[in-house]
């Protein structure tokens, strides 16, 4: 099976393997008698044409089919026996010298998860983090939900902050835009626009002057036109109570119900922000206390992931050198985050269920809008599978494991 196995570094194997030629010779055999009975050769009953020209027919497709059921099942078994854990796809040296009757012998490159000597996780002493909620936080957030219900309604009253006014406006450089809709306070116009349109009222002209900064995403970036405008209609948002009916109009029983609700999703979602911190102090411990090199590939892979989220929001402008050099350093950690949650979750005997990668894509459809289908589409398409859902599900329940094991120290 194993001819060698060289240590190239210890996230590089060099791994030789071979095969015996018997037992190529015995697949390959069987290949020419399933092919045999397939086989419907003029001049010859199904089954019944000699083997010699079987093999001269059909012996080089069943020698490739061979070989490609052979490479990867001895690989899988050399590097099980070769006490190894791949993290990338192998790559073959100098490809197969395939002769027949004579063993198959096969070397390959192998990235592997390095060796952490002497990882002990438990009772690693992380800070309590409190979480508290003030009736303030929740008064805030049901005040926030009574302002989304409210409608816009057209008032006889001057503009303020944050109504919708629509106007009509010309510029002294020949700019003129009608039934423009703008609110108050928000959008792309500095300050001084909107502190122009406040005060003012319904039919009202006026004129005023403003200065755009140069990375106004309007056409007056840099430049200092002057308005004549005119306003036609104002809005303001009519908030409903905050009672009973708020609460029922939301499906809820009661103001009571709704506070108890709010204040659920509050402590929930405070709790999992103090774990998370909590996570990343544990982590941090970890990787000060235990020195390892992250794979190339794995590397690699979270370089182009966090190049590619960064040219998406078009958050740089610079060359792929520039941005290679200025965060491979958070690609190498968050490499070697993964290597140890690997290890814990195989320690703890994590694993992930088809329940669990179904519920992950439903929670994914619901936060974002979109099918479950085209969830799976985008992964598939991004990464060629979903192994990346799996792969944050097992590694959410190792960060879920090492917490609990951790020593909380109350302040």
């Amino acid at each position: 099976m194993i001819k060698s196995c060289e240590e190239i570094s210890s996230t590089k194997k060099r791994l030789t393997i071979e095969i015996q030629a018997d037992i190529v010779e015995t697949e390959i055999q069987k290949g020419l008698l399933e092919a045999r009975r397939r086989a419907n050769l003029p001049g010859f009953r199904a089954g019944k044409a000699p083997m010699s020209i079987i093999e001269k027919r059909f012996g080089k497709s069943v020698e490739s089919e061979v070989l490609e059921k052979l490479v990867p099942e001895y690989y899988m078994e050399a590097v099980k026996e070769a006490d190894i854990k791949p993290v990338a796809k192998p790559e073959m040296e100098e490809g197969i010298d395939f002769k027949r009757n004579a063993p198959i012998v096969m070397t390959f490159t192998v990235e592997v998860r390095p060796k952490i000597e002497n990882l002990e996780y438990e009772n690693i002493p992380v800070k309590h983090v409190p979480v508290e909620i003030k009736d303030e936080e929740i008064d805030t957030i049901i005040k926030s939900v009574a302002e989304e219900k409210g409608t816009f309604e057209a008032i006889d009253a001057t503009v303020a902050s944050g109504d919708l006014v629509t106007l009509d406006y010309t510029t002294d450089d020949g700019v003129e835009t009608k039934d423009v809709v703008i609110k108050v306070g928000s959008g792309p116009y500095p300050k001084e626009f909107f502190d122009s349109l406040i005060g003012k009222k319904k039919s009202e002209e006026f004129s005023a002057e403003i200065a755009f900064p140069e990375d106004s995403t309007t056409q007056f970036a840099g430049k200092t036109p002057k308005f004549r405008m005119m306003i036609k209609d104002v809005k303001r948002r009519n908030i409903p109570a905050i009672d009973d009916e708020l609460a029922k109009d939301m499906g809820i029983e009661n103001l009571q119900a709704l506070k108890d609700r709010v204040r659920e999703d509050v402590l929930a979602s405070k709790t999992a922000e103090a774990d998370r911190k909590k996570q990343i102090e544990l982590i941090e411990k970890l990787l000060a206390a235990h020195a390892f090199d992250a794979p190339e590939g794995m590397v690699n892979f979270e370089l182009d992931r966090i190049i590619a989220e960064i040219r998406a929001e078009g958050k740089h402008q610079g060359t792929d050198e520039d941005l290679i050099k200025e965060y491979r350093p958070k690609a190498e950690k968050s490499a070697k985050v993964s290597v140890l949650l690997d290890i814990i979750g195989e320690r703890e005997g994590i694993t992930v269920s088809e329940d669990e990668l179904k519920e992950e894509i439903l929670k994914f459809s619901r936060r974002y809008y979109v099918t479950p289908e085209n969830v799976i589409k985008y992964y598939v398409a991004r990464d060629g599978s979903l192994d990346g859902v799996k792969n944050a599900i097992y590694e959410k329940k190792a960060m879920k494991a090492l917490l609990g094991k951790a020593k909380i120290e109350e302040e």
